[in-house]
Formats: structure tokens, sequence, C-alpha cells
């Protein structure tokens, strides 16, 4: 694999919201096209997360996993969505007291 992953890139953002992961990175981190990422919000930074693989979450089924970092992971991002949404909300609804 070439290029340097580690200087910054300038990736362009389309109307829809949409920007494309530089093919180095996407390589470097093994996030497959098409796929999924995680996207979320850290110390004021926009992180990009591979998904894991079906294989790294082999084992984790609803009635019998242990409480393992991938799925801690995914439930805190999860209520992380629900509260933003939640304020979300509460920021555009149109009897707020604001």
């Amino acid at each position: 694999m070439s290029g340097n992953t580690t200087s910054p890139e300038v990736v362009r953002v389309s109307q829809k919201g949409q920007a494309t992961i530089p093919k180095a990175l996407r390589e470097k981190f093994g996030i497959e096209t098409p796929g999924e990422v995680f996207v979320y919000e850290e110390s004021d930074r926009i992180v990009i997360e591979p998904v894991p693989s079906p294989d790294e979450l082999h084992g984790i089924h609803a009635d019998a996993h242990e409480s393992g970092s991938i799925t801690e992971r995914m439930h805190e991002l999860k209520d992380e969505d629900r509260r933003r949404e939640a304020e979300r909300f509460e920021r555009l609804r149109p009897d707020s007291d604001e």
C-alpha cells in the first residue's frame, strides 16, 4: 500500500453531506466498499471507525454473550444518538422557551 495516511487530506462534502474516505485509509483500516463505519464525536473531533466484521463479532448473540468492548461501544453510540436526537428535537420544537 502506498501513501502517507498521517498527513491531512482535504475531502469535499457533497450537498447530501457525503464525503469519501481516502483509499489509503480505507485499505489501512479494512473498510470495505460498499460498507459501513461508525461516525461519532469525541473530544470535539469527528471520529470515523470501521464497523466490526462478522468474524470480529463471532460469538456475540442476543441470548448468550459476554458483554465486551464492541457491544458496549455499540450501546454507548446508540444511547448517544438517542440523547442527541432528543436534544435536537427540544431545540427545534416551536413551543420551545428559547
